[in-house]
């Protein structure tokens, strides 16, 4: 009885697992006012009823193409290898510009517009393969005289077949060279005894400033906790804030309405106000043309709350 039992469960296990899709998660600026977003979902749910549909975001600054490659390189180390990312951020649909679906190292998958979007996943993932999607094949049937919603059309189309498995990233369309179109920015590095990056997001329900300056490179500057640090921050090279911040661990370390530095849950150096919006504060934003520079400041006083 025992030994039926058992194999029962391990039949019932390898049934679910051969089941088993990759999820699909989804990424746009079309925002939830209207139906836009439900009609590709229920593109990729035309493709297999079993798919596991999720959304990383759908309120994206309209246009804001850096925005779109941040969120993707926040999110997508977290979800498992296989999981197919559709990203919509497209100020060119309809335009001479590539659909391609990117395969990264870790096992990823990325469908959308060769417009920049790919550019922090590519670096961080690294790139094993890129393919230009063939719509002749890969296209949602009868949509060929629809220009303005590729998203529907092609990308959550090509999305879902590639999660459901109906289709193999060789199947996707012709072969590229390895590389993408990539946004340009300042990289995280040490310029003597100071870290030089940039901006790349704000954390806005709080109003949280985060840099791309890692644990790995802010360790080099040998910090402790309640030591102060000089902050300099620019947008094109015009200084637009310059303070002493100590760092804490999280914000209740300081008082109420006080400044700090910490490491976000991305390990990355940022700037915060104990219950407080530094970046509206400040007057500060995110983006390319955001810079930023941190440097310890010897027998700075501690600031922390004890």
């Amino acid at each position: 009885m025992k030994n039926g039992i058992k194999t029962f469960v391990v039949f019932l296990v390898l049934t679910v697992l051969a089941h088993a899709q990759r999820a699909l998660v989804l990424q746009t600026d079309f925002g939830v006012k209207d139906g836009a977003v439900a009609a590709m979902r229920g593109v990729a749910f035309g493709v297999s009823a079993k798919l596991a549909v999720f959304d990383l975001s759908h309120e994206n600054t309209p246009f804001d193409i850096w925005e779109a490659a941040y969120r993707l390189k926040q999110t997508a180390t977290f979800w498992p290898a296989g999981t197919v990312f559709v990203s919509v951020v497209d100020p060119g649909v309809g335009t001479a510009r590539k659909s391609i679906v990117l395969q990264t190292k870790s096992g990823h998958f990325f469908v959308g517009p060769d417009n920049g979007t790919f550019t922090l996943v590519a670096e961080e993932l690294g790139i094993a393969g890129v393919r230009q999607i063939d719509e002749a094949k890969n296209r949602r049937q009868g949509s060929q005289r629809s220009y303005t919603f590729h998203g529907r059309d092609v990308y959550a189309f090509v999305g879902a077949r590639l999660a459901a498995e109906v289709i193999k990233f060789s199947e996707v369309g012709p072969e590229l060279p390895p590389m993408i179109v990539a946004l340009s920015y300042e990289k995280a590095r040490r310029e003597g005894g100071r870290l030089v990056g940039s901006i790349p997001a704000l954390d806005y329900q709080y109003g949280n400033v985060w840099t791309n300056l890692d644990e790995t490179l802010f360790e080099q500057l040998a910090p402790k906790i309640g030591d102060r640090f000089r902050v300099t921050i620019t947008r094109a090279g015009e200084e637009i804030y310059r303070g002493e911040l100590p760092y804490a661990t999280s914000f209740g370390e300081v008082a109420g309405g006080a400044p700090l530095l910490y490491l976000n849950s991305l390990m990355n150096v940022s700037f915060a106000l104990n219950v407080g919006d530094f970046a509206k504060q400040y007057g500060i934003g995110r983006g390319a043309e955001w810079g930023v520079r941190v440097e310890k400041i010897a027998g700075g006083a501690p600031a922390l709350v004890k």
